[in-house]
C-alpha cells in the first residue's frame, strides 16, 4: 500500500499548485450552510476536469464524484463545504471580507473559520491523482462534498435527497478534519472520537415591572442567572470525573432597557457527551434544575424547552480505524499519532450509519509546527494557538495541504485493491 501511495503521489507537485490556488479562492469566498452554490460549482468543474462521474444538487448543494475502476471495494471519501458567520481577523492576503444573509434574515460576516475550505482542497487534491493513476488500483472511489455540516443537517439532507440510490454499494466511509495541532501530523482514534452535541433553547417566564418596583415582579434576569450558575454543577457535581461532559451557556437574552424588568429570558446552551446514557442524564439534569429554579422564583408559568442542532456521536469502528492507522504509520512514520478525544462534533457519521457501513474519521494538524512548539514550551497553547471557529483560525497552507491530500489517498488505498504488474 505504501509503495502504491508513493507512486500515485509522486506527481503531488503538479497537484499542489492548483490545489493551493483553489484553497485560497475558497477561503476568500466562503459561503454559509445551505448557500454553498458557488463552492459547489467550482467543485463540480474540477471533478469534471478529472473525467469522473459527477452528481450535483444533492441535498441542495451537495456534490458527488464517482471514479469507477473495475470490481473491488467501494470507498467513500467525504469533505464538508460550508463556512461560519464569523468576521475574519487573520490578516491573510486572501482573508474573507464576504457578508451574507443568514437563515434568520440577518446580514452577517462569513469566514472559513473551521477549515472546510482545506477539506475541499484536500479531497479534490486526492481525487486528481487517484483518477489519473487508474493503472495502480481497482475498485470505486466516491468523493462526497457535503453542505451544511455547521448546522448539523447537511448529511441528513443528502440522504433524504437520495444519496444512497445514486451510489454503488459503499463498503467503508472515511473523512478528516483540520485541527489546532502541528501541521504534518495525522491522528487516528478508535471508538468515541467526536462528542455528540445537543443545543437547547430554554425560555423562562417572569412578571414584568418597572425597575423601581421590583417587588411587583418575578425577575427573569435573576432567574436566568441562577440557572446559569447552577448548571455548572451538572458537570462539577453530577458527572463521574472519569466521564467527559461539557455544558456551555452561549447566549442569555433578556430585556431591552435598564429600568424595565422584562417578563421572560431566553437561554441557549450546548451539551457535549460521549455516550447515550450520559447524554440522557445530562439533559434530564438540566431540565430538573431549570424547573426547580423557576418554581423557587415563583415563575408564573412553566419553562419552555426546544432542542435543536443535534450532532451524533462520532464513534470510529475499531477494525476500520486500526487498518487506516497502520496505513498512516507506514506512510507518515512518527507523524502518525493517536488523536485525543475531541469535544467538537460532526454530522459525518449520519451517512455511514444510514448506509450501515463502518467508518473512520481522523484529524490532521494545521498549525505552523514551530509556532505550536513555542507555545507548548511556554505553556500557552490555549492562549496563543487559534482554534476552530476563532476569527484568527486559518491552517498554515503547507504542509497541511500536502498532508491532507496524502492522508486521503493513503486511507483510500488501504481499502482499494492494488493492480499487480501481471494484471496490466
Amino acid at each position: 500500500m505504501a509503495s502504491a501511495a508513493a507512486a500515485i503521489l509522486s506527481d503531488l507537485g503538479a497537484v499542489r499548485g492548483w490545489a493551493a490556488d483553489l484553497y485560497r479562492d475558497l477561503h476568500a469566498h466562503p459561503e454559509l450552510s445551505h448557500q454553498e452554490h458557488t463552492t459547489a460549482t467550482k467543485i463540480a468543474a474540477r471533478l469534471a476536469a478529472f473525467d469522473v462521474e459527477v452528481h450535483t444538487g444533492i441535498g441542495g448543494t451537495g456534490v458527488v464524484g464517482v471514479i469507477r475502476n473495475g470490481s473491488g471495494t467501494v470507498v467513500m471519501l467525504r469533505a464538508d463545504m460550508d463556512a461560519l458567520p464569523v468576521a475574519e481577523r487573520t490578516g491573510l492576503g486572501y482573508a474573507s471580507s464576504v457578508t451574507a444573509t443568514d437563515a434568520a434574515g440577518h446580514e452577517v460576516p462569513v469566514m472559513h473559520a473551521c477549515g472546510h475550505d482545506m477539506h475541499v482542497a484536500c479531497l479534490l487534491g486526492a481525487v486528481g491523482p487517484l483518477a489519473t493513476n487508474l493503472q495502480s488500483w481497482k475498485g470505486t472511489v466516491v468523493a462526497v462534498f457535503q453542505p451544511a455540516e455547521e448546522t448539523g443537517d447537511g448529511a441528513k439532507a443528502m440522504l433524504a435527497d437520495g444519496l444512497e440510490a445514486l451510489l454503488p454499494k459503499v463498503d467503508v466511509a472515511l473523512a478528516q478534519h483540520v485541527l489546532p495541532a502541528p501541521a504534518g501530523r495525522v491522528g487516528t482514534r478508535a471508538g468515541p472520537t467526536l462528542s455528540a452535541a445537543d443545543s437547547m433553547r430554554i425560555t423562562v417566564h417572569g412578571r414584568g415591572s418597572h425597575g423601581s418596583m421590583p417587588q411587583a415582579s418575578v425577575d427573569p434576569v435573576v432567574l436566568a442567572a441562577m440557572i446559569v450558575v447552577r448548571l455548572q454543577t451538572v458537570v462539577a457535581r453530577e458527572t463521574d470525573p472519569a466521564d467527559t461532559v461539557v455544558v456551555t451557556v452561549g447566549s442569555l437574552q433578556a430585556g431591552s432597557k435598564s429600568n424595565v424588568i422584562p417578563d421572560r429570558a431566553v437561554i441557549e446552551l450546548n451539551v457535549r457527551t460521549y455516550c447515550e446514557q450520559t447524554r440522557r442524564a445530562t439533559l434530564a439534569a438540566i431540565r430538573r434544575i431549570v424547573d426547580a429554579e423557576c418554581q423557587a422564583s415563583g415563575s408564573p408559568q412553566p419553562p419552555e424547552y426546544q432542542l435543536f442542532d443535534h450532532f451524533p456521536l462520532t464513534d470510529n469502528d475499531p477494525d476500520t480505524t486500526n487498518k487506516v492507522a497502520n496505513g498512516f504509520s507506514s506512510f507518515f512514520g512518527d507523524l502518525a499519532v493517536t488523536l485525543p478525544a475531541q469535544s467538537a462534533s460532526e454530522d459525518f457519521s449520519d451517512i455511514p450509519t444510514a448506509l450501515g457501513i463502518p467508518y473512520c474519521y481522523w484529524g490532521i494538524g494545521g498549525i505552523d509546527p514551530q509556532l505550536y512548539h513555542e507555545a507548548e514550551a511556554a505553556g500557552r497553547i490555549a492562549q496563543d494557538i487559534p482554534v476552530n471557529h476563532s476569527a484568527l483560525f486559518a491552517p498554515v497552507l503547507q504542509p497541511t495541504l500536502d498532508t491532507g491530500i496524502s492522508a486521503m489517498v493513503v486511507a483510500a488505498l488501504v481499502w482499494l485493491d492494488p493492480i499487480r504488474a501481471t494484471e496490466q
